[in-house]
């Protein structure tokens, strides 16, 4: 299998974006976060190393003397942090859910465990973290010679979400785009075409989003679609097809139309285009932290910087409406 020269990445993508937007979220005060079973050097790292750069203040929730072990194995100083001890991966997410519900932690991070071990823990009706809203998952990227970052939703979480799932899914990438200082939202639905066909169901989702848009049910953006992605993100391929839309050739929130149309979307990016891509699920009480054991450490850390620069802002928001 071919490999990319390490050169020739470092060459092409800087992470200079993803830099900024950590510089950002230092100005604000690291959130509490319960780091659910970092049981692996690569989970335990990432959230010390966001301590050190004063994104997060983790406390550590797994079994106690196996992640002491870890930490010993690889030279991580874990001295300064709160160890919550767990019995298993399972336990370590119930424990970390309940450290929020108590009021002790501001955020989740998954760490070693499977996703499904954590979503499940934050999904239970009863002890977990649901909201009214729709959980989701955004991916920020950063795409090379592209002008603004893209979030993308949702390619983690909802699979084949309906319209009413898709609604949830749109506000909360249009609140993380004003969290991370979005001076105009643009959304763009996207399907394989920009005209409403009645055999697409995606393009027929798509205009009743709008709809909704203009109706006040989605709120804090400028929606357009359906819309296939060469026209939402390049002005040229949209003047071509003589689209004329605020959003068209513009977009900065990517809305897909499934978890695979999704997936492929962001993992094409990253890999094929070298983008760098941060994870976070919203929706529930807190930010989530869902980081992949392939992300390089920026990635890892610009997932962290997210999660605080959105609790800042609710924050701030809570902070205004008591004023």
């Amino acid at each position: 299998m071919p490999v990319l020269e390490p050169e020739l990445r470092i060459e092409r993508n800087d992470h200079a974006k993803f830099r900024k937007l950590v510089a950002k979220a230092q100005q604000h005060a690291p959130v509490k976060v319960a780091v659910a079973h970092p049981c692996d050097q690569v989970s335990l790292e990432s959230a010390v190393e966001a301590a050190k750069l004063n994104l997060i203040d983790p406390i550590l929730v797994g079994p106690a003397q196996r992640i002491r072990s870890v930490a010993a194995e690889h030279g991580i100083d874990i001295s300064g942090f709160e160890v919550v001890d767990a019995a298993y991966s399972q336990d370590s997410a119930d424990k970390a859910v309940e450290l929020v519900r108590g009021g002790r932690a501001g955020a989740l991070m998954k760490g070693s465990l499977h996703t499904d071990e954590l979503m499940g823990a934050v999904v239970k009706r009863d002890t977990g973290l649901r909201t009214s809203r729709r959980i989701s998952h955004c991916f920020v990227m950063v795409v090379p010679d592209h002008d603004q970052p893209l979030i993308i939703t949702d390619a983690a979480v909802n699979i084949a979400p309906d319209l009413k799932g898709k609604v949830d899914i749109t506000q909360n990438a249009i609140d993380l785009a004003h969290a991370l200082g979005a001076d105009e939202v643009r959304v763009a639905i996207l399907s394989a075409m920009e005209s409403v066909n009645p055999d697409v169901p995606s393009t027929l989702e798509a205009a009743a989003l709008c709809k909704m848009a203009d109706r006040g049910q989605i709120t804090g953006a400028v929606l357009d679609g359906p819309l296939a992605l060469d026209n939402a993100i390049s002005m040229e391929a949209a003047a071509i097809k003589k689209i004329k839309s605020p959003v068209a050739g513009r977009a900065n929130v990517l809305v897909v139309p499934d978890l695979e149309a999704g997936n492929m979307l962001a993992k094409s990016l990253s890999f094929l285009a070298d983008a760098d891509a941060a994870g976070i699920v919203l929706g529930a009480k807190v930010p989530i932290i869902l980081t992949s054991r392939a992300d390089e450490e920026t990635a890892r850390l610009a997932s962290c910087a997210v999660a605080e620069l959105l609790v800042a802002a609710r924050q701030a928001s809570a902070a205004a409406a008591i004023q």
